[in-house]
C-alpha cells in the first residue's frame, strides 16, 4: 500500500514517442491500466503487447519505454534499470535523450553511484540547459561522502518484527515506547486481494509488543473485528499523545479505475478493543490519495501527504487544523516550496509541534526516497536537512518516528539490502559514546615488550590514571578513564630507559573508538663499568684507607649494575716461597671479600681466586712511578724488574704486582630479593695461570659442550668438528635479544623485518660483537638463526678457530688454547 505514495510525474510518459503510440487492440488494455495506475497489471499486457507488434519499432520502442516506466513507479528499481538500459542506444538517445536521466536515477537508487555520475554526465551534455543533471551529479558525489563519513546514529534491523514481506510506516503504541504498530502484507493480513498498481498483498495493521527482558514478541493483527483491518488496504497510522485514538491511512481497489486513498482515525477501547473507524473530511473525491497523517500534541494540527489538485509535483505534504467552532477542519493547506518539490513528500512525522521528519525523492539525496528534517521557526518551515547515511541509503528510507522520552532512538522503515523482505523495520540509536586507549610498549634496541613500564595519563579536565604494563608490555586504559572531548597526555617511565611522552585526544570524535598509542622506549646507554686496583704493602693483606675508598666507587658500580659476577684475582711479587705466596695472595683476596660482603654485595656475584707470585703483572697503560715511565705492554717479571734504574723503581714495580685485579665475569645474574648471610666464598689458587682452558661435557651426539659468554651472558656451545657454520637456536637468539646482549644493531638487514614479539626470524644473520671462551675472546661472529635447532650454540672448527689455536684433551676433557 505505501506504494500508492511514490512517484506520479508522469507529465513524461508519452513524450518523444506521441507519433508512434497510436493504439491497436494489443495495446489499448495495456495503456487503459496504466493510465488508471494499475502498473502491475500494465506489465503483464505490455509484454502481450510486445509479442504482437511487427513491423512498428517506433511501437516496440514505446511498448519498452512503458514498461520501464511501470517498473520506476512499482518502485521495483532493479528492472527499471535493465529495461531503461535497453534504451539508451543512438537511435533512442536522439530521440529523447531523458531516457539517459531516468537510467541514471535508477542506477543511482540501487548504489551504484559511480555509473550514474556517467549517465548524467551524458545527458548534460546533450542538454546542457538542463539543471536536474548537475544537480543529481553533486548528489550523487554527496552521497559517497556520507557514506565515508557517516553520522553517529546506529542503525539495526527489527529481525523479529521484519518478514520476507513487506514492513513499514513504525509508530509507538503506547506511553511507555514498548510496543508498536506497523503496516504489513505478510500472509495473516486480512485483505486478501491483490493491489494493481504494485502487483502485491494488501496490507494491514500489526501490533507487536517488548517483553520484560527487551524481546520483541511475534506481531499479531492490530483487531480482529475488522474495525481497523478489513477487505482494504490499511497503513501508516501514528496515535495522539495519550495512545488513545489511532489516525491511519486507508486506500481502497476498484477493478479498472484510479483508486484513492483517505484519513481514518478510531479510538482505543479498552485494551484490545475498537470503536468504529470513521474518516477525517478532507472535502475531496475517491480518486485523490490521502495518507500518512502525523498529528500535534493536541491533535489541532494534522499534517498528511496527497496527491490532490495544487501541489507542486507528485505527492506534497499538506496540513488542515481544527476549527475554533463547530468542529471539522479547515480546508487543507500546502506546506510550501520550502519543503515540498516537484517529486514525492510522505510520512511525515511530527516531533514536539516543531520539528517536522519527512521522506522525499525531489530534495537532493542518495536515491529513492530520503529522509528530511525541516524546524518551524517564525510560523515558516526552514529549508529541509538530509538526515544523511545511515539513516538514509540509495534505497527508499521513510516512517521514521521517534521515542519521544529518549529523543535520539526510534525505529523507520528501508528497503535496503541486507534486510529479511522488500520493506523492513530498523531501529536506530545514537549509541553512547565511549573511548578507551591501549596500546604496547617496546623496547626501541631490542624490539621486545617492556614489561612493568609505569604509564601515567594526565586529561586536560585534570583527570588522572596510571597502568603498569604487562609482560607483553600492554598497557589499558578503560571507558570510565578516557573520556569525551579530553586531551591526554601520555607519560611512560620504566627503570634505565629514557622517558617518552605522547599525547591522544578525543575532541572532535563523535562515535565510540578504542584509541591505540603504540609507544617505544630509548634505553639509557650504560656507561662502562671502570674498576679499581687495589695494592698493598710488602708482606701485607689488609686494606689500606686509600684503597677502602676505591672500594667505594666498586661497591656502587656493583649496586648500579646488579647483574654483573665479578673475579677478584690476587696476587703478590716474588719476594718468597711460592707456599708463603699462594697463603698471602690468598689472604689478600679474601680481606676483599670479606670488606664487599660487609657492605652488602651478595657473595654469589663474587668470585676469588689467589695467584700468588705466578701472573706478574702486564701494564695496560701509561703508569708513572718515582719518576720512571712504564710503558703499556710491559710484564712486571724479575727480569725486568732488576733492569729497572734504581731501588725505589723496582720496589715501585714489586707494589705494582701486590696487587688485587677485578674483571667481569659475565652479566646475567638474577638479583635476590633478600641476600644471604652465608660466608663468602673460598679462594681458589690458582696454579697453573698459564693454563689456558675450559672443560667439556660430552653429549651423546659426541659433541664437546662446554660454556661461553656472549656479550657477557652465560650460555653454551656445542662443538662439531663436521659443522662448518655458525649457528644459533631461535630460543637462545630470542633470550640474548630481550637480556640485552644483542639489540635491532647487530641483525644484518631490516630488523624490523626480522625481530617479532618473542620471536626471530629463521635464517636472520646476528652479528655477535664478543664471544669468550674460557680467557679467549673472539669478535664480530656471524651467527645464522636455526629454527630448528635444540641446542643453544652450534659451530664447528671455522668458528673455534677464531678464538686462537686449540687442541682437544680428550683424557682431561679439556679444551685447550694456546
Amino acid at each position: 500500500m505505501r506504494y500508492l505514495f511514490t512517484l506520479l510525474t508522469l507529465s513524461f510518459l508519452l513524450v518523444g514517442f506521441g507519433e508512434a503510440a497510436a493504439q491497436n487492440k494489443h495495446t489499448k488494455a495495456a495503456d487503459d491500466a496504466f493510465s488508471d495506475q494499475q502498473y502491475a497489471l500494465a506489465v503483464e499486457k505490455y509484454q502481450k503487447a510486445y509479442s504482437k507488434v511487427k513491423n512498428n519499432r517506433d511501437e516496440k520502442d514505446r511498448i519498452s519505454f512503458q514498461m520501464a516506466e511501470c517498473y520506476r513507479l512499482m518502485n521495483n528499481t532493479k528492472r527499471a534499470e535493465i529495461s531503461y538500459k535497453r534504451l539508451i542506444g543512438d537511435r533512442y538517445r536522439d530521440k529523447n535523450p531523458k531516457i539517459l536521466l531516468y537510467y541514471a536515477d535508477a542506477l543511482r537508487s540501487n548504489g551504484k553511484y559511480e555509473e550514474a555520475i556517467e549517465q548524467y554526465t551524458a545527458y548534460k551534455e546533450l542538454v546542457p540547459d538542463d539543471t536536474i543533471a548537475g544537480a543529481a551529479i553533486e548528489s550523487a558525489r554527496t552521497s559517497l561522502e556520507w557514506i565515508e563519513n557517516p553520522s553517529k546514529y546506529g542503525v539495526e534491523l527489527l529481525k523479529k518484527i521484519s518478514s520476507r514481506d513487506d514492513d513499514f510506516s513504525p509508530a509507538y503504541a503506547d506511553k511507555n515506547y514498548n510496543s508498536i504498530v506497523f503496516a504489513s502484507n505478510r500472509d495473516a493480513a486480512t485483505g486478501k486481494l491483490q493491489d494493481n498498481w504494485t502487483g502485491m498483498k494488501f496490507t494491514d495493521l500489526f501490533f507487536a509488543r517488548k517483553d520484560r527482558k527487551g524481546d520483541w514478541n511475534n506481531p499479531v493483527l492490530l483487531d480482529q473485528d475488522e474495525v481497523i483491518n478489513t477487505e482494504a488496504n490499511e497503513g501508516s497510522g501514528q496515535f495522539n499523545t495519550r495512545f488513545t485514538v489511532l489516525y491511519f491511512t486507508r486506500c481502497w481497489n476498484e477493478p479498472r479505475k484510479k483508486n484513492g486513498c483517505a484519513i481514518y482515525k478510531a479510538s482505543r477501547i479498552g485494551g484490545t478493543s475498537w470503536g468504529e473507524a470513521t474518516m477525517v473530511d478532507l472535502g475531496i473525491d475517491s480518486t485523490v490519495a490521502n495518507g500518512h497523517p502525523t498529528i500535534s500534541s493536541d491533535e489541532s494540527l494534522i499534517i498528511f501527504s496527497s496527491d490532490r489538485a495544487g501541489g507542486l509535483g507528485g505527492k506534497d505534504l499538506w496540513k488542515i487544523m481544527k476549527k475554533a467552532k463547530g468542529g471539522g477542519y479547515t480546508r487543507p493547506i500546502n506546506l510550501g516550496p520550502g519543503v515540498n518539490t516537484p517529486g514525492d513528500e510522505m510520512f511525515p512525522f511530527l516531533r514536539s509541534d516543531s520539528v517536522l521528519y519527512f521522506s522525499s525523492n525531489g530534495h537532493p539525496g542518495m536515491g529513492g526516497l530520503d529522509i528530511f528534517v525541516s524546524r518551524l521557526a517564525d510560523n515558516k518551515w526552514e529549508t529541509p536537512e538530509n538526515v544523511k547515511y545511515p539513516l538514509n541509503s540509495h534505497a527508499d528510507d521513510f516512517g521514521i518516528v521517534f521515542n519521544l522520552d529518549e529523543p535520539d532512538e526510534g525505529f523507520f522503515t528501508s528497503n535496503r539490502p541486507g534486510g529479511k523482505g522488500k520493506d523492513d523495520i530498523y531501529s536506530f540509536i545514537i549509541p553512547p559514546v565511549y573511548f578507551t586507549l591501549e596500546g604496547y610498549i617496546t623496547d626501541d634496541l631490542t624490539l621486545q615488550p617492556v614489561d612493568g613500564a609505569h604509564v601515567s595519563i594526565v586529561g586536560t579536565n585534570g583527570k588522572t590514571a596510571t597502568y603498569n604494563t604487562d609482560p607483553r608490555g600492554r598497557y589499558i586504559f578503560n571507558k570510565n578513564q578516557i573520556l569525551p572531548n579530553t586531551t591526554y597526555e601520555i607519560l611512560v617511565t620504566k627503570k634505565d630507559y629514557f622517558n617518552e611522552k605522547a599525547t591522544e585526544t578525543t575532541v572532535g570524535l563523535e562515535s565510540s573508538r578504542d584509541l591505540t598509542r603504540d609507544i617505544v622506549l630509548k634505553p639509557i646507554p650504560k656507561k662502562p663499568v671502570v674498576l679499581p686496583d687495589i695494592l698493598y704493602d710488602l708482606a701485607k693483606w689488609d686494606l689500606k684507607p686509600q684503597f677502602q675508598d676505591s672500594l667505594q666507587g666498586l661497591i656502587a658500580t656493583l649496586d648500579a649494575n646488579e647483574t654483573i659476577v665479578i673475579e677478584l684475582a690476587a696476587h703478590t711479587d716474588s719476594r718468597d716461597s711460592d707456599e708463603r705466596n699462594d697463603i698471602l695472595s690468598q689472604r689478600r683476596a679474601q680481606s676483599v671479600v670479606d670488606y664487599l660482603i660487609s657492605r652488602g654485595i651478595d657473595p654469589d656475584r663474587l668470585v676469588a681466586k689467589g695467584y700468588g707470585e705466578r701472573s706478574p703483572r702486564t701494564i695496560n697503560r701509561v703508569m708513572i712511578r718515582e719518576g720512571y715511565t712504564f710503558e703499556p705492554g710491559t710484564v712486571l717479571t724479575d727480569s725486568v724488574i732488576n733492569l729497572l734504574p734504581s731501588t725505589a723503581v723496582k720496589e715501585a714495580a714489586h707494589q705494582l704486582n701486590r696487587r688485587t685485579e677485578f674483571s667481569i665475569l659475565r652479566n646475567d645474574y638474577i638479583p635476590k630479593t633478600r641476600i644471604s648471610k652465608k660466608q663468602g666464598p673460598s679462594v681458589e689458587i690458582i696454579s697453573k695461570p698459564e693454563e689456558n682452558s675450559v672443560v667439556y661435557t660430552l653429549t651423546k651426539d659426541e659433541n664437546l659442550e662446554a660454556i661461553c659468554y656472549v656479550n657477557g651472558i652465560t650460555s653454551t656451545f656445542q662443538y662439531d668438528p663436521r659443522e662448518t657454520e655458525f649457528y644459533i637456536s631461535t630460543a637462545e637468539a630470542v633470550r640474548l635479544l630481550t637480556s640485552g646482549a644483542i639489540d635491532r644493531n647487530d641483525f644484518i638487514g631490516d630488523a624490523t623485518q626480522l625481530i617479532g614479539e618473542g620471536t626471530i626470524a629463521n635464517k636472520a644473520v646476528i652479528n655477535i660483537k664478543e664471544m669468550r671462551i674460557g680467557k679467549n675472546v673472539a669478535r664480530d661472529l656471524k651467527a645464522t638463526v636455526n629454527q630448528k635447532l635444540k641446542n643453544q650454540i652450534y659451530f664447528g672448527p671455522n668458528t673455534l678457530k677464531q678464538f686462537g689455536v686449540y687442541s682437544v684433551d680428550a683424557a682431561e676433557t679439556k679444551i685447550l688454547f694456546e
